[in-house]
């Protein structure tokens, strides 16, 4: 994989889309409205989008939609505090948003990218809407399963003991054989403010050890910020929780929904976070899709982003 990121672009337009619950989705797109429309789905949930999601796609070829979901990032209000109301922000909330905004924009059909969390709304939006899908670029393969989750939060321990007890550790002794997740949600809404900035940053050096068994990798510097700390565990764990609400409409078992739609999914193979069987059983289910396991990557790195890159050129 030699692609390499375009250079450094800013938007050609952006703006607030007011989806209703108290909701208003910050939106930028970059590329002329003559070019085929894309659209880049964040991960976490609650990570936000940032200006090297730019740099993925070529200008001259797509007019890319970035935004942020609901509560996070540069969208209102944040879900950055113990009275955020979590309440409408779901799976189903965010397709509507995705729709919304599609519409909002013009659009017929797009591209839909996205990696990690992104990769589970991605899909669950376009078996909700296949027609306006053109294709989708997926990498760090997720689908939002309770098993996916209770493998980072519980079975991890097994790979990384000393740093999951330290994790476990941070809630109450009678709740850590339960859904630690929830127990985690419970602590960010609790009145003490020294209680919930404990638990954000329990759960985001969590986040930071399980993502990858990759020589070389490095902690993100994003979780040094103390709002994006509040605002990644409280949607985190929200999600979670809940089973990303998707127990009434998995994923996989709706795969048929996109069987004529292309795809690309892109997963490391060093990606302990996210072990490869679950990209294994969307391609298995997906006639369609092409998988991609990059040797040298985790959840991200390595030749991930020449393979994303790689990917939506040959989309052109």
């Amino acid at each position: 994989m030699v692609a390499a990121l375009y250079p450094p672009i800013e938007p050609t337009a952006s703006g607030y889309l007011d989806v209703g619950d108290g909701h208003e989705l910050y939106w930028e797109t970059v590329g002329d409205r003559d070019r085929s429309p894309a659209v880049w789905v964040h991960g976490g949930p609650g990570a936000g989008s940032g200006p090297t999601v730019r740099r993925l796609f070529d200008p001259n070829a797509y007019r890319l939609v970035i935004f942020d979901q609901r509560g996070c990032g540069r969208s209102r209000p944040l879900a950055d505090g113990p009275h955020a109301d979590l309440s409408t922000n779901t799976t189903a909330h965010l397709i509507a948003d995705l729709e919304m905004l599609r519409t909002h924009l013009d659009i017929d059909r797009w591209v839909v990218a996205g990696a990690s969390w992104g990769v589970t709304l991605a899909l669950a939006y376009a078996q909700r809407f296949p027609e306006r899908v053109r294709a989708l670029v997926l990498s760090s393969i997720t689908a939002g399963r309770r098993i996916e989750t209770e493998w980072i939060t519980r079975d991890m321990r097994r790979v990384f003991p000393r740093e999951w007890n330290e994790f476990a550790s941070a809630v109450p002794e009678g709740e850590r054989d339960g859904d630690l997740a929830a127990a985690y949600a419970r602590l960010l809404t609790h009145p003490d403010p020294a209680v919930r900035g404990a638990a954000a940053r329990s759960w985001c050096t969590w986040e930071d050890v399980h993502v990858s068994l990759a020589p070389g990798w490095e902690p993100s510097p994003r979780y040094e910020d103390p709002v994006f700390q509040q605002v990644f565990a409280r949607l985190v764990t929200h999600y979670w929780s809940n089973g990303c609400f998707l127990d009434d409409a998995p994923i996989l078992a709706n795969m048929a929904a996109i069987a004529g739609i292309p795809g690309v999914m892109i997963h490391g193979r060093y990606d302990i976070s996210g072990p490869l069987d679950t990209a294994w059983d969307l391609h298995r289910a997906w006639p369609m899709s092409r998988l991609v396991v990059i040797d040298d990557a985790g959840h991200g790195g390595g030749s991930m982003t020449a393979a994303i890159i790689d990917a939506l050129n040959k989309l052109r």
